[in-house]
């Protein structure tokens, strides 16, 4: 893989993604402000699908890995995700509280694959854990609590699919995210039967704008910005590419509070620096990590 200075064509891939992933955090918000948030994953993954199909297909090597990756990274994982947004009044904390995915990782791998920590990712660790807590100690956001946590477990599912999918490098990204949206429509549908009501009368009402981030979770989130980045690693080290992803809180926060009323505070900007800064200092000393296995 090249380690020449990115490229512009590779530059607008990476901006594209943050863009994208960015504004995903703000529609899956508004998504579960009218939806039911597990029919809100289930409609995202049935257009996702729609589009992923045509690369599922067999060999199906490594199952048991596999396994693993589609079960914890599909509805457990999305539907934590979902869950955490309809919880939330505001935009910003939960975004910050799903990177985590980064830190937990490598404690993850610490402690499984026995990877020996370095002092730098030590106090990113520190520095992401300590950010999270600061940020969710203030007024406005310690009522966030609920959703704020619940974020941080969906992250955690998600550095369990990462550390997996390092180790399963026989399945090409989009046939696993295709994969992964074929099992997590079905399971996600009945668990919003099962658990939710008003998913039709809400389906029925959905205004337009609604619609529009349901296709861009499926479409642009799922597929594209996926097709992006396996088209990045590809060509770059993961470690290479993982760390500008991280901006992306940059661009839901400034939605948030730009357009959603968000609340920010000198405490919560203080907070949600320290945790992504904790991040990009875990992802730069753990330049092993493989960009999230292709994520969201």
């Amino acid at each position: 893989m090249s380690q020449h200075r990115l490229t512009s064509l590779e530059i607008a891939a990476i901006v594209a993604i943050v863009v994208i992933w960015g504004v995903n955090n703000a529609a899956a918000k508004v998504a579960t402000e009218h939806l039911p948030p597990l029919m809100v994953g289930a409609m995202r993954f049935a257009i996702a699908g729609a589009c992923l199909i045509p690369f599922v297909r067999p060999p199906f090597p490594d199952w048991k890995s596999l396994a693993i990756i589609v079960g914890i990274g599909g509805p457990i994982h999305y539907g934590l995700i979902y869950l955490a947004f309809w919880m939330a009044h505001d935009v910003s904390g939960v975004t910050v509280a799903t990177q985590m995915w980064v830190p937990f990782t490598a404690l993850i791998a610490f402690a499984v694959l026995g990877e020996k920590p370095s002092v730098p990712a030590i106090v990113g660790l520190s520095l992401a854990f300590g950010g999270v807590a600061w940020m969710t100690a203030d007024p406005n956001t310690l009522k966030e609590w609920p959703a704020i946590v619940t974020g941080v477990l969906a992250s955690a599912c998600w550095a369990v699919v990462t550390v997996v999918a390092r180790r399963t490098t026989s399945i090409p990204p989009l046939k696993m995210q295709g994969l992964l949206a074929l099992f997590t429509l079905p399971v996600l549908a009945i668990g919003s039967f099962a658990t939710e009501t008003g998913q039709i009368a809400g389906l029925m009402r959905a205004t337009p704008l609604v619609w529009a981030c349901l296709i861009w979770a499926g479409l642009m989130s799922s597929v594209v910005a996926t097709t992006l980045l396996f088209w990045l690693v590809q060509r770059r080290e993961a470690g290479r590419v993982t760390p500008y992803l991280l901006a992306t809180p940059v661009v839901s926060i400034l939605i948030g509070w730009g357009l959603m009323d968000d609340v920010l505070t000198a405490q919560i900007l203080t907070g949600a620096a320290m945790t992504m800064g904790g991040v990009v200092v875990v992802a730069l000393a753990e330049r092993g990590l493989r960009a999230g296995a292709a994520k969201a």
